[in-house]
C-alpha cells in the first residue's frame, strides 16, 4: 500500500474526466458481509433492505481470505438457509468478495431491466455492475493487500480503526490497484444509504466519523468508462468496506 505515490497523478487525471458520469450514476445495490445468526454472512441490499443473497451466489466471483498474520487462507460460500454464509478451515481475519451483477437498463418509465440499451431502446440509464466487499474482523499484524479483481477497494488508511463511535476515520479508495481521487464515500450504507456522500482527495483519501458503536458498512462508489458503448453507457462499481465496534460487556 505504500509503494503508489507514482500512480496519484494518473488517478487524478481519470477522476476529472470521470466527473460527468458520476453524477448520472444510478444508485445500486452492495453487497457487505456482516454476522447473522453467529456466522459470517454475505448480505446484498441497500439500507435496511436485506434481499435474497443465495439466489445471486453464481454471481459472485471470487471470496478471498487472510488470517492474522496477513496470510491467505481458503474461503468459500456455502447456502444455509435464506443466507450464504463464509466457510474457512482457518480463523478469518479478513474477508473478502466480488460480484459482477451485469449489465442494467433504466427505460422511460424507471424500470430496470437485465438488458443492455441495444435491447432497450428508451434507456435512460445504462451500465455494467461490479461490487465488492471487505470484512475486517480482525485487522491483521500486515497491512490489508489490494486484493486480486477488485477494481475499486476501500481500506483503512492505518493499521487501526477507532474503538467509539464519532472518532474520526481515514480511509483510502484504490482504483486498479492505484490511489483514486472523486470516489464518493458514505460512512453508514446500512442505516443512511441516501446521505450526502464526500469525496476523496488526490491521494484518494476520505475522513469520516466511524457512525455506529456495532455494525459499521462503508460505501464507495466510482464509475468509470464503458468497455462496451453500444451495450451500456458506463460501469458502476461499488466497495464496501464492514467492521464491528465492540459494545459495553453485559
Amino acid at each position: 500500500m505504500r509503494k503508489v505515490s507514482r500512480y496519484v497523478s494518473a488517478g487524478v487525471a481519470v477522476a476529472t474526466m470521470m466527473a460527468a458520469l458520476a453524477s448520472t450514476s444510478a444508485q445500486g445495490h452492495a453487497i457487505w458481509f456482516a454476522q447473522r445468526a453467529k456466522q459470517l454472512a454475505l448480505v446484498y441490499g441497500v439500507g435496511a433492505d436485506d434481499l435474497d443473497a443465495v439466489k445471486r451466489m453464481p454471481l459472485v466471483n471470487s471470496v478471498t481470505g487472510f488470517d492474522a498474520d496477513g496470510q491467505p487462507v481458503a474461503a468459500s460460500l456455502r447456502a444455509a438457509g435464506a443466507i450464504p454464509v463464509v466457510d474457512s478451515d482457518e480463523p478469518l481475519a479478513v474477508v473478502a468478495a466480488v460480484m459482477d451483477y451485469g449489465v442494467w437498463a433504466r427505460d422511460k418509465a424507471g424500470e430496470w431491466h437485465n438488458k443492455g440499451h441495444d435491447e432497450i431502446r428508451d434507456a435512460t440509464v445504462s451500465e455494467h455492475n461490479f461490487k465488492y466487499a471487505v470484512h475486517i474482523g480482525q485487522m491483521p499484524k500486515q497491512p490489508i493487500p489490494l486484493i486480486a479483481g477488485h477494481k475499486l477497494q476501500i481500506l483503512p488508511a492505518s493499521q487501526s480503526i477507532p474503538q467509539v463511535m464519532g472518532k474520526p476515520f481515514r480511509v483510502r479508495a484504490f482504483w486498479d490497484g492505484k490511489p483514486m481521487a472523486g470516489v464518493d464515500i458514505r460512512n453508514d450504507y446500512v442505516n443512511d444509504p441516501d446521505q450526502k456522500p464526500v469525496k476523496t482527495d488526490a491521494q484518494g483519501y476520505a475522513s469520516i466519523p466511524v457512525r455506529n458503536q456495532g455494525l459499521n458498512v462503508v460505501l464507495g462508489v466510482y464509475i468509470s468508462p464503458s468497455d462496451n458503448p453500444a451495450k451500456y453507457r458506463q460501469m458502476e462499481h461499488s466497495a464496501t468496506l464492514s467492521f464491528v465496534l465492540p459494545h459495553e460487556p453485559e
